[in-house]
């Protein structure tokens, strides 16, 4: 599929926007306060981007939306991750506001959709268990019948933004039969239900809070479920997709934050009575870090472009995207870390923000190594 890289001038005006505004809300001062903070959203900051019409960018406008389209909501996600931006926005609308709209039954989508469009819930995945992987036969997670609706038991962990949510998109299992893909299912929780318990999880990346959530005989009706019965496992599939595809704009936005904070660091700091950044080895070493970012860019336009046109070469596209740039974040903030000598590695510094954003952005629906070994497979699968 060809494609034009670049920005036309509306997409330019939303970057330019989302940059203004998240450097007067979101400051590095707000970042760090949300990471001391428990439950990590300031519901001021979420109303704020609401009035903006983030949460409803891609909706149809029936629903309260912008109907803008997915290449747009990656150019406003890169720019959430140039900022670390803390906050439920990836997923409320990315994890679940995606899936309802792209499977959620009319009455699904007149229920929930204006409600995130307008700000007035926060939503959220639960679908990984212990594991931490999202494969068809690690979920345990039951859903047994109870008069017209399902009783849901089981743990699940990693979940974002849990404690901030007012609903969870739950990943269960109605049946098991050989194939594991078989008997998953999506269900629509209310996360202030009796018989869920939320407990804090130690996680790396503190701008993206995680939790253990355990249910116990937690009711929900039939008419909850997102998509067909027994056939979440496509949705998640499709999740995973998208959800990979945001990621490595946030990457993208990251890492070209990284390396613009460590050049200016080069063409200032003094050592032996020279700016350091007249060194060669620096040099080399900066343009390494430029180099590995317009790649990244470009892998991630495309993979943006091909799920925006819903081509057939997504999956692949996203996997390359999420490779390289999972690989490519991590070595602009290794070694912007390391330009910057010890401040780089001082909790007042902002490197450690975009080191450790980066790698939650990585490991999230399959770091490099996951998403080269798929595309190994898909290729030899191809040429058999």
């Amino acid at each position: 599929m060809a494609i034009e890289l670049g920005l036309n001038e509306e997409q330019s005006m939303l970057k330019t926007m989302a940059r203004d505004f998240l450097a007067t809300e979101a400051p590095k001062t707000f970042v760090r306060q949300m990471m001391d903070d428990e439950v990590g959203h300031s519901p001021e900051l979420w109303q704020k981007m609401a009035e903006l019409g983030w949460q409803g960018l891609v909706f149809p406008e029936e629903y309260g939306g912008a109907a803008m389209n997915f290449r747009d909501l990656t150019i406003l996600c890169e720019e959430m991750g140039r900022a670390v931006m803390p906050g439920p926005f990836y997923s409320t609308v990315i994890l679940v506001g995606l899936p309802i709209l792209d499977f959620g039954t009319d009455e699904q989508k007149a229920e929930f959709l204006p409600k995130i469009a307008n700000g007035e819930i926060v939503c959220t995945l639960a679908a990984l268990e212990e594991s931490g992987d999202l494969w068809a036969d690690d979920l345990h997670f039951r859903a047994l019948p109870r008069g017209d609706g399902y009783a849901l038991s089981g743990t699940k962990m990693f979940v974002t933004d849990a404690k901030a949510a007012d609903y969870m998109l739950v990943a269960a299992r109605t049946r098991r039969t050989q194939d594991p893909e078989d008997g998953v299912t999506l269900f629509m929780v209310n996360a202030n239900d009796f018989g869920i318990y939320i407990d804090n999880m130690t996680v790396m990346d503190l701008t993206r809070k995680q939790y253990e959530v355990r249910f116990t005989d937690v009711p929900v009706s039939a008419s909850n479920i997102i998509g067909e019965l027994h056939g979440g496992w496509p949705i998640l599939q499709q999740i995973a997709l998208k959800a990979s595809a945001v990621l490595s704009a946030e990457m993208v936005g990251a890492g070209e934050m990284a390396m613009e904070m460590t050049v200016a660091y080069l063409k200032d700091r003094m050592q032996f009575g020279v700016v350091i950044g007249t060194f060669q080895a620096l040099k080399h070493k900066a343009a390494d870090m430029y180099a590995a970012m317009e790649y990244s860019r470009s892998l991630m336009e495309w993979a943006a472009e091909c799920v925006k046109e819903d081509d057939r070469d997504a999956p692949m596209a996203v996997a390359m995207a999420k490779s390289y740039c999972g690989d490519a974040v991590k070595f602009v903030t290794d070694a912007g870390i390391q330009l910057h000598g010890g401040i780089g590695f001082t909790w007042d510094h902002d490197m450690h923000l975009y080191f450790k954003r980066g790698r939650y952005n990585d490991t999230t629906f399959g770091d490099s190594n996951y998403q080269k070994e798929w595309i190994t497979r898909k290729l030899e699968a191809n040429l058999m």
